[in-house]
Order: structure tokens, then C-alpha cells, then sequence
């Protein structure tokens, strides 16, 4: 499950200081402009980068997260106007109007995806998102490649940093596993303000599923095709899913 720290005012503020590189969006971009999507939906949207630069090419976007905190940023930013935003999850849509068969794309970028520990959890959103998407539209999500095992990189010796933010002086963060049972990598996360010494600590889980129950969950869910490539931002690494309502 997402971890309650992206809904703590204060680390919100300071995620995108402290990841600055989202050259991973690039293609999210990328697909938008190739797909010609008019009307976008941002599963996982944080604090509203990819909403932003889409709704700056004229895309119309919907963003929608559980984190209010990190959506509160989101709607602060440049672009951040014409964006729908919404506080809730993928499922939560289907109870507004006007968003059945609406959009042309749906994305769920970085580990957005990972965050559904359970598989019916899992089901309802890729479902509901089916549901959201015109007929022919397309889903674009990324996962790591299990076998790739990513968490043996995150320790806090190799991902400690400090860094310089603006309005709260040095803030350090770091990532050190706790666990690993079966698919599920659990981890530690804390953030420290070195201005007054605050810190506030946050654990998360991440399911790491192989590309075989990847594909069998968007089919079950109700998508016609589904493939896997190659995720440009880290090759062998992880692996963008497209699927097609």
C-alpha cells in the first residue's frame, strides 16, 4: 500500500527536491504525443509532475491520488489550473460523472503500480481504469524486473544524501530494506530536517510481479492486448506494460 508519508504535509513539500531526475516521465511524454491523447488520466498522480507538463501541452488531465498532501503541491504548481484534480483512487472515479469511456490514455507512472500489495485490490483499479478509457484507448504503467533485484541496491550506504531545500535548509533521506518475503520488499525511508531536527520515519511495501502475472492481470481486468517493453529509463531494469481497452 502507499505509505502515509506522501500525505505528511511537511515531506510533501520536499519530494521533488529530494528526487529531482524525472527524466522517467519522458516517456509518458513521449506516448501522449504519439498517441495523440487529448484527455489523460494520471493514476498515482503525487504531487502533480506528469499532470503538469502534460496540461502545459494542452493536454486535458486528470490527476487522482489518495495523498492529499501531495496533491495540495500538485495544484501549487506552474500548469496546474486547467488539471482535474482528485483526492481518492482509481476506483473512486466510477462514482463521478462523465468518466466512464473518457479518456485516451491512462498512465501510472514510477512504482505506482507496485503499491498494490493484494490481487483484488490490484483487479479493482486496473478495472476501474478499463472502465475510465475510451474503446481503443491505452493503459502505460511501469514495474521493476524482479529479477533485476533492485532492493539489493537500496541501503543506506549506497542512498543516503542531504540535500539543500529551499525554505527548510538540509533534509536527509536514505532507503534501507527491512525485509523480503516471496514478491513483497519492504522498506524504511526516513526524512530528516536537519533545521530543527525533525524526523519522520515511513515504511513501505512493494510487490515485485513478474512480467507473466502482469500480463494475466490486464487481461483478467478486461484489456483486448497487452505488451511489454523494454522501459527506456532503465533498460533491464524495469518493463513499461501498454494495454489496449
Amino acid at each position: 500500500m502507499p505509505d502515509a508519508i506522501f500525505d505528511h504535509p511537511r515531506v510533501a513539500a520536499v519530494l521533488d527536491a529530494l528526487d529531482p531526475d524525472r527524466s522517467d516521465l519522458d516517456t509518458y511524454v513521449d506516448l501522449a504525443r504519439r498517441l495523440g491523447a487529448a484527455d489523460v488520466l494520471d493514476v498515482g498522480c503525487g504531487t502533480g509532475i506528469l499532470a503538469c507538463r502534460l496540461a502545459a501541452l494542452g493536454v486535458r488531465v486528470t490527476g487522482v491520488d489518495p495523498a492529499a498532501a501531495s496533491v495540495a503541491v500538485g495544484r501549487g504548481k506552474p500548469h496546474a489550473d486547467p488539471v482535474t484534480w482528485i483526492v481518492g483512487t482509481a476506483p473512486d472515479l466510477l462514482a463521478l460523472p462523465d468518466q466512464e469511456g473518457r479518456y485516451d490514455l491512462a498512465t501510472m507512472t514510477a512504482n505506482v503500480a507496485q503499491v498494490f500489495l493484494e490481487d483484488d485490490e490490484w483487479l479493482a483499479t486496473l478495472r476501474a481504469v478499463r472502465t475510465c478509457l475510451r474503446s481503443g484507448g491505452t493503459l502505460a504503467f511501469e514495474s521493476r524486473v524482479p529479477a533485476d533485484r533492485a532492493w539489493e541496491r537500496w541501503t543506506e550506504q549506497l542512498t543516503r544524501q542531504v540535500v539543500d531545500v529551499e525554505g527548510e535548509g538540509p533534509v536527509e533521506d536514505w532507503v534501507d530494506v527491512v525485509s523480503v518475503e516471496g514478491d513483497l520488499v519492504t522498506f524504511a525511508s526516513p526524512t530528516i530536517f536537519h533545521a530543527d531536527g525533525e524526523r519522520i520515519d515511513s515504511v513501505s511495501t512493494l510487490r515485485f510481479r513478474p512480467e507473466e502475472e502482469l500480463r494475466r492481470s490486464v487481461l483478467a481486468a478486461g484489456f483486448a492486448e497487452v505488451s511489454v517493453q523494454d522501459l527506456p529509463s532503465a533498460p533491464g531494469k524495469g518493463g513499461l506494460v501498454l494495454a489496449r481497452a
